[in-house]
């Protein structure tokens, strides 16, 4: 596991035309800056169990007393049963069905991204944070009206279609706008 650095964000925002205040301001809103668990090193997920009941059809058989059915937001360790769960009950659904990484990134978006499989889109993912980094920035490139809005630093748009119409109930839009301006003002002397 590879740790980030404030250059290789740099010259990230750079290769996509966007601000590196604007990247480092997504990346601690997604991620409070980490990609792996300070604790396991094992890569950061958030395990979607909506999503695994859309992509796996016989969900029902498996959902009393398994731990992947009420999985909600929770500490990785719970993370990972749920996970785990799932997996092994049906690995190509489970792995689409969690966002991973610093960026979390939806594993249900490997082929927009250009991956053959979602496991290679995991595998990269899990070679370091700067691989995190370039998947969120492949799927904001995928969205022509979410490129332009990290291009204009427009952050309601972003939270938007970064992170759905509930945007506004966690706050992502005035919590991007903070980081911007934090960052805007405390940016680095990044080569």
């Amino acid at each position: 596991m590879q740790k980030l650095t404030d250059s290789q964000i740099a010259a990230m925002a750079s290769k996509y035309g966007y601000s590196y205040a604007m990247l480092k301001a997504i990346i601690a809103v997604e991620s409070g800056g980490i990609g792996f668990s300070r604790i396991t090193g094992k890569i950061i997920i958030q395990f979607e169990p909506s999503w695994f009941k859309r992509l796996y059809s016989d969900w029902k058989k498996f959902s009393e007393g398994h731990a992947w059915f009420n999985n909600g937001v929770d500490n990785q360790d719970i993370e990972w049963k749920a996970f785990n769960d799932a997996f092994s009950i049906d690995a190509n659904a489970a792995m689409q069905s969690t966002s991973i990484g610093m960026m979390q990134v939806m594993g249900f978006h490997f082929a927009t991204l250009g991956f053959k499989t979602v496991g290679e889109m995991w595998d990269y993912a899990k070679q370091s944070e700067a691989n995190q980094i370039d998947l969120a920035l492949r799927f904001i490139k995928s969205n022509p009206k979410l490129d332009q809005a990290v291009k204009n630093r427009d952050c309601p748009t972003i939270a938007f279609y970064y992170n759905g119409s509930d945007y506004k109930k966690f706050n992502y839009d005035a919590r991007l706008l903070n980081e911007l301006k934090h960052f805007q003002q405390n940016t680095p002397s990044v080569t």
